[in-house]
C-alpha cells in the first residue's frame, strides 16, 4: 500500500514539474544502470527541486539526504520518510548532533547494500552561484561503510550535473545530465582509505565541472556572466558555456552591454495572474516573506502550487457547477488548466 501511495505521489509531482517548468531537458540516462546500487551525486544549486527534477527524471526511486532541520515537526517527518527522505546533520544544527549520521550512513548502506539508489549532495549545501564547490567526504563514509558490509558490493556513482536557467525565476527551463558511471571497487583501497577519498572526490570533482556550469574566477564571476549572455549562451547547455569561459580573456578590456534580463510583464502575465489569483496572492502575500534563503524561492513556490492547486479548482468547480451547469464548470476549470501550460510553455 505504501508503495502504491508513493507512486501516486511521485507521478503527481513528475507531471507537477512539467506545469511548472518551460523545458526539462534530460541527458545520459543511458548511464544509469537499472540493476545497481547506484549513489547519485548532483550539484546543488536549487533546494529540494533538485532532488525532485532527479527523483522523476530517472527510472529509479532512489532515496535522498536532505538537512535535518526540515524534520523538525513530527507530521513533516512522517511525510518526508514516507517519501524517502533521510536527514542528515550538519555542523550548524550542533556539533552534538553530528554523532546521528552514524545511523543515517549505515541506514543508506544497507539500501545499497540490496541495490537501491541513494541521492546525496556532495557539496553538503545549496548555492545559485554556477560552480561546482568543494566536496565533503561524507559521502565517501556511506561508501567505505558499504563495502564495509558487503566487500563485494558493484556499487557505482553517478555524477548529476543539475542545470537551471534562472532558477528563482518562474516559468524556468532545467537540464539534468547523468555523468559516466564510476566503478567504485576499481577506486577504492582498503588499505589506504584517505587516497581512496582523495581519488573519489577529484573523479566526481572533475565530472561535475564538466556537467553543470562551472565559474571558478571568483573576482570576475560577474564579468563572465554578463560575457555569457552577451554571446546568447544557453545556461543548459554546461559543456558549450565551460569550453567559452575557457577561451575568454578577461583583460582584453571588452566592453560588455548589460542585458536587461528581466521578463516584461505584459497582458498574459496579467491574465495568468487573474486566472489563478488565490495561489499568486497566497505567494506574493504570504509565503514570499517567510522564504530562510534565496535559493528556497523555486521550492516554496512549486510546493505551493503542488499543495494548493486541488484545493482551488475543486471548489471552482463545485460554486460554477451550482451557479451554471457541471459542463459550464468543467470546461472553465479545463481552460484554465491548458492556459496555464501554454504561458508556462510559451512565454
Amino acid at each position: 500500500m505504501n508503495n502504491i501511495g508513493y507512486q501516486l505521489i511521485r507521478s503527481w509531482v513528475k507531471f507537477s514539474l512539467h506545469f511548472y517548468f518551460k523545458k526539462i531537458e534530460i541527458h545520459g540516462l543511458e548511464n544509469v544502470p537499472k540493476n545497481k546500487a547506484i549513489l547519485f551525486l548532483p550539484n546543488h544549486q536549487n533546494a529540494l527541486i533538485d532532488a525532485l527534477l532527479i527523483a522523476v527524471g530517472t527510472g529509479r526511486k532512489p532515496y535522498f539526504l536532505v538537512r535535518s532541520d526540515v524534520f523538525s515537526k513530527p507530521f513533516l517527518k512522517k511525510v518526508f520518510n514516507f517519501l524517502r527522505m533521510l536527514p542528515i546533520y550538519r555542523i550548524r544544527d550542533g556539533r552534538s548532533s553530528l554523532k546521528n549520521n552514524e545511523a543515517i550512513f549505515n541506514t543508506c548502506a544497507s539500501l545499497l547494500c540490496n541495490k537501491e539508489a541513494v541521492l546525496a549532495f556532495p557539496e553538503a549545501s545549496h548555492s545559485l552561484i554556477r560552480k561546482v564547490r568543494p566536496l565533503s567526504k561524507g559521502f565517501t563514509r556511506i561508501i567505505f561503510t558499504a563495502l564495509l558490509k558487503n566487500p563485494n558490493l558493484d556499487l557505482v556513482i553517478i555524477p548529476v550535473g543539475v542545470n537551471y536557467e534562472e532558477a528563482v525565476s518562474f516559468p524556468d527551463k532545467a537540464a539534468l545530465f547523468f555523468g559516466k558511471p564510476i566503478e567504485i571497487q576499481e577506486w577504492y583501497n582498503s588499505e589506504n582509505l584517505n587516497e581512496s577519498v582523495t581519488k573519489i572526490k577529484d573523479l566526481v570533482s572533475n565530472q561535475l565541472k564538466k556537467i553543470t556550469i562551472h565559474i571558478n574566477d571568483d573576482e570576475s564571476y560577474n564579468t563572465i556572466i554578463k560575457r555569457i549572455e552577451v554571446d546568447n549562451l544557453s545556461y543548459l547547455d554546461p559543456i558549450k558555456v565551460n569550453a567559452a569561459i575557457k577561451l575568454y580573456n578577461l583583460k582584453e578590456g571588452i566592453k560588455l552591454t548589460a542585458t536587461n534580463t528581466k521578463r516584461r510583464k505584459g497582458f498574459f502575465y496579467y491574465l495568468f495572474v487573474l486566472l489563478n489569483f488565490p495561489i499568486v496572492f497566497l505567494w506574493k502575500k504570504v509565503l514570499v516573506s517567510k522564504l530562510p534563503e534565496k535559493e528556497f524561492t523555486a521550492t516554496f513556490r512549486f510546493a505551493l502550487a503542488l499543495l494548493m492547486y486541488p484545493f482551488f479548482f475543486m471548489p471552482l468547480f463545485l460554486i460554477l457547477s451550482i451557479c451554471f451547469s457541471w459542463g459550464i464548470s468543467s470546461l472553465v476549470v479545463f481552460a484554465i488548466i491548458i492556459y496555464d501550460y501554454l504561458y508556462v510553455k510559451l512565454t
